[in-house]
This record gives structure tokens, sequence and C-alpha cells, in this order.
């Protein structure tokens, strides 16, 4: 017979190999758990805050660029084809941000503080990109306004400059398909429409013919103009209002700068005076070119794909622009449904006298959604598309009785 301690001292060796074993095998199970977790998080992190890159801006004014070399184009030295295929990838895999129904409490009270707002990450590095290379397809159709009657800031002054002047490019929702699908997105884009609501009211519009803005190093801003009050003139603005009553804010006419370059501290560009949509007085001398009181007057730092929202009561203009890559932002104005500043939907000089609609090219690939907010000026009980937060469509109308008295009094569907 066999002692026990006989089998104990025989049967160790292999007990201690197997425990060895264990050990290792749990202890290789964390380290690649932990090295999976951090790369993934890494790479996620680096997905989440790739930007396009963007080569320096060219400050001569034929606003083109050397060696057929284009914007969204030009090569980076650390560019890594495999490295951005897999982001890209991981982009895809994650699942949209979940989009807000409604203005946030947050966001209401922070326009209402300072009469705009920077809403972060609107567009993704790839939409940047695609909107970098349609301009470039068109930059032999941008304007300089280099005429002396044309440029919008004194000599001398920050807004000023070095002395070139802003370039600016229209017709970004007539470009076709392909190359205006991006810009066209602006009119109801998911992030937008809930701080559209809240601003606006349902029924929005587009007021104005949405350009895009683009400054050589040294380029000229823009005066500080603009106010419920007017800044230079101390006079009334009832076309840029803006109010808030019971909660709900109200802005006649609102500025939508979708910013297609970072705008970092000191570059220049879009700058705005917080709080000025509650100022009942006009600008101090000076302040409206900058000599002034430029302690007050902010320039937001933003990255390409952020869009600022701010009231045209605000008062807003634009500094020097500093940077070596070349400015380029979309504007856009919206205004409230039964509002109107600018008259380009009144197209009465390009067909039927009393014609009420866009360029014809507006209306090509669009969703319901966005062409909803192409619709002229009128109430929303007159049969206008609102969209919903899940961003269908639904028309607000009157009742059938109603609608046919107006028809037997005045002879029209709508009086």
């Amino acid at each position: 017979a066999i002692e026990d301690n006989q089998v104990i001292s025989i049967l160790m060796p292999s007990i201690n190999r197997l425990g060895l074993y264990m050990l290792f095998l749990q202890a290789s199970r964390r380290a690649f758990s932990t090295t999976a977790f951090s790369t993934l998080r890494i790479s996620s992190s680096s997905a989440l805050r790739s930007r396009p890159k963007i080569h320096p801006s060219r400050t001569s004014l034929s606003i083109s660029l050397t060696n057929n070399q284009t914007f969204s184009s030009m090569p980076t030295p650390d560019d890594n084809d495999d490295v951005q295929q897999q982001q890209q990838q991981q982009q895809q895999q994650q699942p949209p941000p979940p989009i807000a129904a409604t203005m946030t409490e947050s966001d209401r009270y922070l326009f209402d503080l300072n009469g705009y707002l920077v809403v972060r990450n609107v567009l993704t590095p790839s939409e940047i990109s695609a909107c970098h290379a349609a301009i470039d397809a068109h930059l032999s159709s941008a304007v300089p306004r280099s005429d002396p009657t044309l440029r919008n800031a004194v000599r001398g002054s920050p807004m000023y400059g070095a002395g070139p002047p802003r370039i600016d490019l229209g017709g970004i929702l007539e470009w076709g398909e392909v190359e205006s699908r991006v810009f066209k997105s602006i009119l109801a884009h998911p992030k937008l429409v809930p701080l559209f609501h809240g601003l606006l009211g349902k029924g929005y519009r587009l007021d104005h013919l949405p350009f895009v803005l683009m400054n050589d190093k040294g380029g000229e801003g823009f005066q500080l103009h603009g106010g419920t009050v007017d800044c230079t003139s101390g006079e009334y603005n009832s076309h840029l209002a803006y109010t808030c009553h019971n909660g709900q804010i109200r802005s006649a006419l609102l500025g939508c700068n979708v910013m297609l370059v970072d705008h970092n501290p000191g570059d220049g560009g879009f700058c705005i005076v917080p709080g000025s949509h509650k100022s009942n007085f006009k600008m101090p001398e000076g302040m409206v070119d900058g000599l002034m009181h430029q302690e007050y007057i902010v320039q937001p730092a933003t990255k390409a794909g952020d869009v600022v929202l701010f009231s045209e009561g605000t008062v807003h203009g634009a500094m020097g622009w500093n940077s070596d890559v070349q400015r380029r932002c979309a504007l856009y104005r919206f205004a409230p449904a039964t509002m109107a500043y600018g008259r380009s939907y009144f197209q009465g000089d390009a067909g039927p006298s009393g014609t009420t609609m866009w360029p014809e090219k507006f209306y090509e690939d669009l969703n319901e959604a966005q062409r909803a907010v192409l619709e002229p000026p009128y109430a929303n009980r007159l049969d206008r598309p609102n969209i919903r937060e899940d961003g269908s469509v639904e028309i607000t109308e009157r009742s059938g009785r109603k609608k046919q008295h107006d028809k037997d009094v005045f002879k029209t569907k709508y009086f």
C-alpha cells in the first residue's frame, strides 16, 4: 500500500505544473482584455476627433491652387490609408448619437443669455471633405469683393485685416445630387431641427440664398452690424426682433454659420457681441470697427463641422483672417413661417409674375422635410408642411368647412 504522503509526493509536480498553467492563462486573458479595450478606446476616440487634412491658403486673389491641387485633395506627410480605412469602418459600426426631440433647457438658456449657440460636430469628417471637393470644383465662379464700394471694414481696424477682400461663392444648392447633398442636408439636419423649432417655431423656412464665405490669410472681415436696436443708428429693427415669452424664444431672422475649417482662438473670422440682442442703445463710438471695447467682442472657437446659430438681432461681424488655412464657412439664414427678410424665393424676374419658388435646381434630390423648408411665408394653419421630430412631415390645416367657406367668398383656395 502507498502511504498518503507518498501519493502527495507523486502528484505534487503535476499539481504545481497545472497551477502555474492556470495562473499563466488567467494573466494572459487579463492582459489581452486590457489591451483590446485600450486599443478600441483609442481608435474610437481617434475616429471621432479625426478631421480632414487641409493645406495652407494662397493669398492670391486668383483663387487658384498651384500644381492643379485642390483644397480637399492636398496630400499630407502623415496620411495612412490603412488607419483612415479602419477609422471609417469604426465610425460606420457606431450607432448614431440620439437626437433630442426638442431644444434642451441648457441650449435655451445659453441662447437667451448670449444670442448665439455653438452646435458641435454637426457634420462628419467625410461630409466636410465632400463640401471642400464641391467648392474646389466651382472655385472659378467665386467672386472677390474687390470694389471699394463692397468693402465691409474700415482700413486699419481689426476687421480690415491686411487688405485682401472676402471671396463669395454662391449656388451651393444648385450643384447637383453629389456636390450639393451635404449643403442641402443643413435645411432639415436632425441635429439642427430641434433648435430651429425652438428658435423659429414649426414651419420655419429658408430666407436667404445660402453661400460660402472664403478668406485667404489677411483677408477682410466685416464691420459689426445688426442688433434688435441698430448698433449704429440706435433705431429699432423690427425685422431682426428677438422675443422670449413664457419660455418660448422667437427670432425674426436666424443666422446659421456652417464652419468648414477650424476657427481657433485668434484666427479671426466670425465674431459677436454676446447679449447684444437685448441691448436698448446703439454702440459707443469706435466699437463697430473693433477700435474700442474689444473685450466685449468675442470670436467663438470652433472646429470644422461645427455650426454657429445666432440671432441676426445679436450684433455680429468678422475679424480679419489670420490663419494660414483658407477660411471657408457656409452661411444660411432662416425665418419663422410667416416672416421674410429676403425675397430670393420670390422669382418674379425669372418666371411668370408672382411666382413664388426658389431656383429650380434647389428642389432636386430633396426629401420632404428639406422641401418643406423652401415654402414661402404663410401661416401654419394654411396647409403648411411641418417637420415632425422623427423627420417626417405633417400638413397643418383648417377644417374642410372653413376652407369651403373661403372658396365661396373669395373664389380662391386661400384668403
